[in-house]
């Protein structure tokens, strides 16, 4: 796919019930929109499997810099499943594997693979499946209204252990259990001061905060991006570098962006990388 192309709109599959998931460019930056109008942008099968087929598109093209994601204006984040597909795909105990195994860890395992920057715009309701999503991010402004929450336990099952990972890096087992036994749902300010967000803003300013945080890290050097994102999920796991690893690291000596963003520095002129 050609970033240059300011505004490109790529959209997938509808489901039945009309949600879809679209993507918009702008230059280098992507954003990545999940709509499902009339039903607080909740995820159907259908959708889930849309934002895994995108986020593998997203992840091959060497010119991405950043991945925005949010739901549709109006309806919220995403406010969990769709509760209409329950009877259908997610009747039986196949039916559940199915739909955890091969249909939301493989999703969210796209999204975390994604190789740059993933920048989540929380407005509303952000809640289960929504919540899931923004944990995989690498970084989650929300508007000052929005609310988080899992609340599971009252459908009658638990968190699915391989979503639940992401959710427990981010917030560690305190928040994972408040969220998780008591269902608790969290005001923005609330999930700030939990670690569950990156930051605050005013609810009218929260979509120009976030594509100016977007516009920021397309400013900076692509490649360093990416390394920084794979150290940073490398951490998480709770490993250390091994000498091998740290030393493969310094590859970046070998970069044309490198010696840009040096001089660049030198000059006092604004550096324009080229991520090679």
């Amino acid at each position: 796919m050609n970033s240059a192309k300011a505004q490109d709109d790529l959209k997938l599959p509808v489901s039945e019930s009309g949600g879809q998931v679209h993507e918009t460019r702008d230059g280098d930056i992507a954003t990545v929109t999940i709509s499902n109008p009339g039903k607080r942008n909740c995820l159907t099968v259908a959708m889930w499997g849309s934002l895994r087929q995108l986020f593998g598109r997203l992840s091959a093209d060497a010119d991405l810099r950043c991945v925005v994601i949010r739901g549709a204006a109006g309806e919220g984040f995403a406010a969990g499943a769709d509760i209409d597909e329950f009877s259908t795909v997610r009747h039986t105990r196949e039916q559940v594997e199915h739909f955890h195994e091969e249909i939301v860890y493989a999703a969210l395992s796209a999204i975390d693979r994604c190789p740059v920057p993933v920048v989540a715009l929380i407005e509303g309701a952000c809640v289960g499946g929504g919540l899931e999503i923004a944990s995989v991010c690498d970084l989650r402004i929300a508007g000052r209204s929005a609310q988080f929450g899992v609340p599971v336990h009252l459908l009658g099952f638990p968190l699915a252990p391989a979503e639940m990972q992401w959710l427990f890096r981010l917030v560690g087992p305190a928040v994972t259990a408040e969220l998780v036994f008591e269902g608790a749902i969290l005001g923005a300010d609330e999930a700030l001061a939990k670690g569950l967000v990156t930051r605050v803003v005013d609810d009218a300013a929260v979509v120009e905060a976030t594509m100016a945080c977007a516009r920021r890290i397309a400013r900076g050097a692509p490649l360093a991006a990416r390394a920084n994102k794979r150290q940073i999920r490398h951490l998480m796991t709770g490993a250390s570098f091994t000498r091998e690893e740290r030393l493969a690291s310094y590859a970046f000596a070998d970069t044309e962006d490198y010696r840009v963003g040096v001089q660049a520095f030198r000059d006092k002129t604004t550096p324009v990388f080229k991520g090679r």
